[in-house]
């Protein structure tokens, strides 16, 4: 008997990479849009990200990939990375950006809804609970002291409703694409070519006019070189791992992204968490749990 690791644990583990970057990415991404803007700050995160994937990862085989999957999958992957970072962007002070990371973190117990709805994935009945239960945790983020109210909570929305629904769709876009790359990628990791895609549209955005450099301070600098290796890593490991690895074993460990989120949030751009905050960000992760169990536990 061998005891080294199978192909699919090695995916596996690589996988595991993932979350703990994308604890990272809210506040880096907050961080470096407010030093630099929205598109002359991710045009340089991209860039740093597409060097580093680069020596990485190496040159992409487009031939390899199904023209299905560079038309319809990947695409998906652009629209979430634009929707979670304008969100961002868009978002109100520290509090408010953690508030739609939470939003956008719905997206791991929509990657096992839409594995079981698109995926043929199959699941046991509690997986609807647990995809409301997830929700009720981000009302219980959003609604804080005030717990779920739904007239106040559809009222602090409105005071902001785009960056909301940007992180929500960014959730949807990313739980299709991780879905796409499982079952349309032929095992190839597109990720290089995602970034290359998204750094063309920050591009064109910051050369029509958007962006200045001249307040970048030190903390800017450093915030772009920590996330071009973190985005990067994230991405090229999660989709390493959806690809060759236990698809549901990443969920769980991915549904604790939350969390690390929030600690990273409170030391690198100081958002002020309370003890209501954490109870939502705990019912999220629970909720998650219940939808990884609906399929871990199918026999």
């Amino acid at each position: 008997m061998s005891f080294l690791p199978s192909t699919s644990h090695k995916a596996t583990l690589v996988g595991l990479i993932a979350p703990i970057c994308w604890g990272m990415s809210v506040g880096l991404v907050r961080s470096i849009t407010e030093q630099f803007g929205l598109a002359a700050g991710l045009t340089i995160l991209y860039v740093s990200t597409c060097v580093f994937l680069f020596f990485f990862l190496g040159v992409p085989k487009l031939k390899a990939y199904p023209k299905k999957y560079l038309f319809l999958g990947l695409p998906m992957a652009n629209v979430c990375s634009i929707c979670f970072c304008l969100s961002l962007y868009l978002s109100d002070g520290g509090q408010q950006t953690v508030e739609v990371g939470m939003v956008n973190y719905l997206w791991p117990c929509l990657v096992v809804l839409f594995a079981v709805l698109f995926n043929g994935q199959k699941a046991k009945w509690w997986l609807a609970p647990g995809v409301i239960i997830s929700f009720l945790g981000v009302m219980l983020v959003l609604g804080g002291d005030r717990g779920i109210q739904p007239a106040e909570i559809w009222s602090h929305v409105q005071q902001n409703p785009w960056s909301y629904v940007l992180a929500f769709c960014g959730a949807m876009a990313w739980a299709a694409y991780s879905n796409f790359t499982r079952a349309w990628s032929n095992g190839q990791n597109p990720t290089l070519i995602v970034f290359g895609i998204d750094t063309v549209i920050f591009a064109s955005i910051w050369l029509a006019g958007f962006g200045d450099l001249s307040n970048a301070s030190a903390m800017g600098w450093i915030s772009v070189l920590v996330g071009g290796v973190a985005m990067g890593s994230s991405y090229a490991a999660w989709s390493y791992g959806v690809t060759k690895g236990n698809i549901t074993i990443l969920a769980i460990a991915s549904y604790f992204t939350p969390v690390l989120s929030c600690l990273f949030a409170t030391v690198w751009i100081g958002a002020e968490l309370d003890g209501a905050f954490w109870q939502g960000v705990a019912v999220i992760v629970f909720g998650s749990l219940m939808c990884w169990s609906s399929t871990a536990m199918r026999k």
